[in-house]
């Protein structure tokens, strides 16, 4: 599972100072709070699991939850309770129906309904902050990405890591070309889960599991399928590739200054098997993407659970690494990932930037971030096209690790080249009634 970090600004200012150079530091204590709502905003949550609690929770520092839905009608209970008798909802299409003051969705629903339910908050003429990864296929972003076109509204990708300011100096150091000529970026990701096979169990009486199943084909109630673990079936979602890698990943797109493209090329390899009636996601795996600039990246798994350490100035290999995001010049290497950053030459990080060089945008509060821009409109930090790109990223690569060979992609038209069987992997059938017809 990917470990939560809900970042406001005094958290960050107090991590920062040690793990950070001075001049960056100051830096931060520069930036001011993000501003509050002008008005108490009504906020809802679709999708009340344990993550969707705890987001919904970062969400009520700028407004009042008074709606809560989910299928599972304990974890409705639940998050009612915590946000002090918020209506519970079984059906999020009858929540956007009734709640005609909500003016914000917290979408904390599993992977396999990020898509259907963020399209239904758009057309409803709410803003969202909406889990990652963004989407559960490639298609589902290019339908997302032109639904926020259409209807102006604001989304935000829960890529908290956009606003780590560890993470935007590592993206500014190599768009500045501290590390000479880019050359090769690799993003390590924890392995997943190999376990199985789960025996059939009776349906708990609170869950509605014909609609937590959704577009996803149907299956016998397995306890393992459902709320946390997830994540392991590629029904759902694209294991720790989509998990964790929808974090990496961006910021390796992001280093890139190519959040808005993507490869030329994906190759992929599967490293374990799945057990029989068991996990079907990828676990152990490794990829290799190639980009029209000739930088090569790979993303690969790791036995690590642990960020410690630093990967070798010689490259990085699948086994026991730290997870994170590396990326290599012709003049250097930088390694980031939460709570570290390091690199080759003090120098890297030590010298301050200059006038002209390039900055990144600055978050110090993804939810902030949010809903500042809830009130002025302008485009968040991770938007819709940022969240779809990074996500499309994980899929091209679930992709080619299921098939196990090379393919070409064309980051424009977002279809594989001359590839009939590649391209089928694109969108997915989905189960009725749960499909794009719902909304």
């Amino acid at each position: 599972m990917t470990t939560p970090i809900f970042l406001d600004r005094r958290s960050v200012l107090k991590s920062a100072a040690a793990a950070l150079p001075a001049w960056f530091v100051s830096e931060l204590r520069a930036v001011d709070d993000p501003p509050k709502p002008t008005e108490k905003l009504k906020i809802a949550l679709i999708g009340c699991g344990g993550r969707g609690r705890g987001v919904a929770g970062e969400a009520s520092k700028f407004g009042t939850v008074v709606a809560v839905c989910d299928v599972d009608t304990s974890h409705a209970a639940a998050a009612s309770k915590q946000f002090n008798g918020a209506k519970q909802y079984a059906d999020f299409r009858k929540l956007l129906d009734a709640e005609k003051g909500v003016s914000v969705i917290v979408n904390g629903t599993p992977d396999h309904w990020h898509t259907l339910v963020n399209l239904a908050v758009l057309k409803a003429g709410k803003d969202v902050y909406s889990e990652k990864p963004l989407t559960l296929t490639i298609d589902e972003g290019k339908r997302v990405v032109a639904a926020v076109k259409e209807t102006g509204r604001v989304l935000q990708t829960g890529s908290q890591q956009r606003s780590d300011p560890r993470f935007r100096l590592a993206c500014e150091v190599v768009r500045n070309g501290r590390l000479g000529k880019l050359t090769k970026v690799t993003t390590i990701l924890p392995q997943g889960l190999t376990a199985g096979p789960f025996k059939t169990a009776a349906v708990p009486k609170d869950l509605n599991w014909d609609f937590w199943q959704g577009q996803a084909p149907e299956h016998e109630f397995v306890p393992e399928r459902s709320h946390f673990s997830f994540r392991y079936w590629s029904e759902y979602s694209g294991g720790t590739l989509t998990d964790w890698g929808a974090h990496h990943n961006d910021i390796a797109l992001w280093g890139m200054g190519l959040d808005r493209t993507g490869p030329v090329s994906a190759e992929g390899k599967l490293l374990s098997k799945p057990i029989d009636g068991g996990y079907t996601a990828p676990a152990a795996y490794e990829v290799e993407f190639i980009y029209a600039n000739g930088v090569v990246h790979r993303c690969i798994s790791t036995t690590s659970s642990g960020v410690t350490g630093s990967p070798s100035t010689s490259g990085v290999k699948p086994g026991d690494q730290p997870h994170g995001v590396k990326f290599e010049g012709t003049d250097g290497w930088l390694f980031v990932t939460r709570g570290k950053i390091e690199a080759s030459k003090p120098e890297i990080l030590n010298d301050k930037f200059t006038d002209k060089d390039v900055r990144l945008m600055v978050s110090n509060d993804h939810m902030g971030n949010f809903f500042d821009c809830v009130q002025s409109r302008k485009k968040p930090i991770c938007e819709a096209e940022i969240g779809h790109r990074s996500a499309s990223l994980c899929h091209l690569a679930g992709i080619a690790v299921r098939l196990g060979r090379k393919l070409n992609w064309d980051p424009v038209k977002e279809l594989f080249v001359d590839d009939k069987e590649a391209n089928r992997h694109v969108a997915r059938e989905q189960r009725k009634p749960w499909s794009y017809d719902m909304i």
